[in-house]
């Protein structure tokens, strides 16, 4: 069985309607996370290159 991402309780997947997870607390903790920006996603650009100077030398 699954375990809650915020609290690590067990999730039954068949009769929890907020997975994956276990409560409606958990899942506004969660949202509340990503929009305090607690949490976040790699940037895919390389560290100092820079889009504006590339364009500007081609």
């Amino acid at each position: 069985m699954p375990l809650c991402p915020v609290c690590d309780a067990p999730v039954d997947l068949t009769t929890t309607p907020t997975v994956p997870f276990c409560s409606d607390r958990c899942r506004l903790i969660d949202l509340g996370r990503w929009l305090d920006e607690a949490y976040g996603l790699p940037d895919a650009k390389k560290p100092g290159a820079d889009d504006d100077e590339a364009d500007a030398e081609a």
